[in-house]
């Protein structure tokens, strides 16, 4: 992943770490996607919006808007996208289920051809939902060019 060697996510802490990663991920998967490393990006993509979920979700100043039903793990992707749509956070636009779907089909297959606008455009949106961006890409680590 691209964080690696760039961060200590347990160092930084249960807030910082994730939404460091987040951030990562987000300009990594993106290069990727450049690159035509299409289903590297898809994936790289879906775990900084886990990231930055679960900073959101961590955070003293905004956990707790997060209600969770009887059952729910609040560390799976889809009940904590869904917790943030009903506290109003996300307007749930963004498909994560097909995002989630499509993550799955990636992580076992090279999506060829397969148009990402669309997708990191709703990715960008739920990050800019969530506080994640705008953010200065010059106060990260600069990359490593040997990272996948």
């Amino acid at each position: 992943m691209p964080h690696f060697g760039l961060m200590n996510e347990q160092e930084l802490g249960p807030v910082k770490g994730p939404l460091q990663r987040a951030r990562l991920h987000l300009r990594g998967g993106k290069r990727r996607l450049r690159q035509g490393k299409v289903s590297a990006g898809i994936v790289t993509l879906y775990d900084a919006l886990e990231g930055a979920m679960l900073s959101y979700a961590e955070s003293p100043e905004t956990g707790p808007r997060l209600q969770f039903q009887t059952g729910e793990n609040r560390y799976d992707s889809r009940t904590l996208y869904a917790a943030l749509v009903r506290a109003g956070v996300l307007d749930g636009s963004f498909d994560f289920e097909g995002f989630d779907q499509l993550t799955e089909k990636a992580l076992h297959q090279e999506l060829v051809g397969y148009d990402t606008q669309e997708l990191l455009a709703g990715v960008e949106t739920v990050m800019t939902q969530l506080g994640v961006l705008p953010f200065d890409e010059a106060g990260l680590p600069p990359e490593d060019p040997k990272t996948f």
